[in-house]
């Protein structure tokens, strides 16, 4: 019966409503059976008067264990994080309503400093994945609690909560964090070497941080990648090394000349014409070597940034086709181009691409036999071969071959074609101009854009360089 009434009333279980009614009317009680024992109170009036009083006390309880009740269920709802609406909790106590009054004003002080907290949180992953920089910050065991995007783009997107030292496998760099993790010194800065995922030079600075810092982070570590500008570096001084060394003889040429003009060619105009006939050569070589230096470096400089320009190869084939084709009518030579249907629009850059064509088409006609033909191909391939001597794209690519007509290059020259410099022996015994370095840059440009160059010879077709380039540069 009482557990009927109880949920009528909407009183909970384990509430002790009943032991508190009883508990509060026992002294009542008690003095009403000592006077019914002595007979100075009628017994029923007592047992009247008895009941009278747990109806008072019930009345009295009622409405403060309810109203208790709420408000422990709103602060459990509160602590779960559901959502409920203040104005929903209607309380008749004064009391009641002051201590949800204050459990309302601390839970919008709270949830107030955890949305700054989200907010400034946000705000400083932002600022923190924006930086170029890989920065990590390490517990007192040396495990990774966080890191920006750019240290989970170098060195793994799962590397928060691994150990530092499964990480780098510099000992160098392990004995400096340690130092840092034992306090003895609040700062380290040093060079390591990885060979994992690729090989690299790294600069590190590691740092303690104070002791007021919150969390269990206590030191930060912040890289800068040295390997990019240490090739820059080297690109820079074999720039150099390589100017200094290809243009020393046409400017010891051109002063061997200049000087005999002035002394015992003064007067002799045929000698003039023909010295001056071969200084202007040599300048001309020497402008050409400066300029092919130049491409090389800056092509060299952009190697491992993806190209991201669409490019249409059968227009830029017939504008390289149009401007040479004066050149190819004066050894007698026609530029043909075949191609298949439906040719895609590949991601490269254009300009490029047309040095590298353009490269290719022209040695065709300065090395090919005059009163042929060069032929240029374009088709798609489902897939190109792989290069043992750098990464090549994966999936569909468009192959652009170049051919002419001459005698067979022998395998130690084919080996050599695209070393910087590089020129055969035959060409330099003919006297055909040249750098040496038109295949270099294409083998540059083919790597950049994760493609591949072969070359065939034989005495019956001449020579054929076919390029391969991904159709897409994405993985």
């Amino acid at each position: 019966m009482f557990d009927r009434a109880r949920k009528a009333l909407g009183i909970e279980k384990n509430s002790n409503f009943a032991e508190k009614v009883l508990l509060l009317s026992f002294p009542t009680a008690l003095v009403f059976l000592i006077l019914a024992a002595f007979k100075l109170v009628d017994p029923l009036l007592a047992i009247i008067s008895l009941g009278a009083v747990v109806m008072f006390n019930i009345a009295f309880l009622f409405p403060l264990t309810f109203e208790l009740q709420q408000i422990k269920k709103y602060i459990s709802s509160l602590s779960k994080g559901e959502k409920i609406e203040e104005i929903e909790m209607k309380l008749s106590e004064k009391e009641a309503q002051e201590l949800v009054e204050a459990v309302n004003a601390m839970h919008s002080f709270w949830a107030q400093k955890a949305d700054m907290l989200e907010a400034q949180t946000i705000s400083d992953t932002a600022v923190l994945d924006s930086l170029p920089d890989p920065i990590m910050m390490i517990d007192r065991s040396g495990n990774i609690l966080g890191a920006n995007l750019s240290a989970r783009n170098s060195f793994g997107k799962n590397i928060t909560d691994k150990n530092i030292d499964k990480i780098f496998n510099s000992n160098n760099f392990i004995n400096a964090v340690n130092r840092i993790l034992k306090k003895e010194t609040q700062s380290e800065n040093l060079i390591f070497y990885v060979d994992k995922p690729i090989n690299q030079k790294l600069y590190a600075h590691i740092k303690q941080l104070p002791w007021l810092s919150k969390g269990k982070a206590v030191a930060v570590i912040s890289i800068y990648d040295m390997t990019k500008s240490m090739k820059i570096e080297k690109m820079q001084s074999d720039f150099v090394a390589n100017a200094s060394h290809e243009l020393r003889t046409p400017l010891s040429i051109i002063s061997g000349f200049i000087e005999t003009l002035q002394t015992t060619a003064k007067d002799d105009d045929k000698a003039r014409e023909k010295f001056l006939q071969i200084m202007a050569e040599q300048a001309e070589y020497m402008s050409a070597l400066i300029e092919n230096l130049l491409s090389l470096s800056k092509i060299e400089m952009n190697q491992d940034t993806k190209p991201e320009g669409e490019t249409d190869v059968l227009d830029i084939a017939e504008e390289v086709s149009e401007a040479l084709a004066q050149k190819a009518q004066s050894r007698n030579m026609k530029i043909c181009i075949f191609s298949d249907d439906n040719l895609p629009i590949i991601t490269a850059e254009p300009s490029q691409i047309k040095q590298l064509i353009q490269n290719l088409t022209d040695n065709a006609i300065k090395y090919g036999l005059a009163e042929t033909d060069v032929t240029i191909r374009i088709k798609n391939v489902e897939k190109m071969p792989t290069s043992k001597s750098f990464k090549t794209a994966s999936g569909p690519a468009v192959a652009i071959s170049v051919n002419n007509k001459g005698p067979k290059i022998n395998p130690e020259n084919l080996a050599r074609l695209t070393e910087r410099f590089y020129r055969m022996q035959e060409h330099k015994d003919l006297n055909i101009k040249g750098t040496g370095l038109g295949l270099a840059i294409a083998k540059h440009i083919i790597i950049r854009h994760r493609g591949n160059l072969t070359v065939n010879s034989n005495g019956y077709n001449g020579t054929t360089f076919t390029i391969y380039l991904p159709i897409s540069q994405e993985d």
